[in-house]
């Protein structure tokens, strides 16, 4: 199932320096990324950050496949 993450994540200036994180909160999209890639369930991350829904993991996922998806002309 794919989530629009540009529901889920915001960038401002303001707030961590503008690194991505989940909307609504200071929690960055690259920290729980680094859970995923520690092997971590989904459970186990809402456990850990119970103000987080699946939605919002999932929308993690998704932005970091845009963000390869990415090209640029050389």
């Amino acid at each position: 199932m794919s989530v629009n993450w540009r529901e889920h994540i915001v960038s401002t200036p303001d707030v961590l320096r503008g690194k991505p994180r989940i909307k609504g909160t200071r929690i960055p999209v690259s920290l729980i990324l680094g859970y995923l890639a520690s092997n971590n369930t989904v459970e186990q991350i809402m456990n850990e950050f119970p103000d987080l829904v699946k939605e919002q993991i999932d929308a993690c996922l998704d932005y970091a496949r845009d963000l390869s998806d990415f090209e640029t002309v050389v």
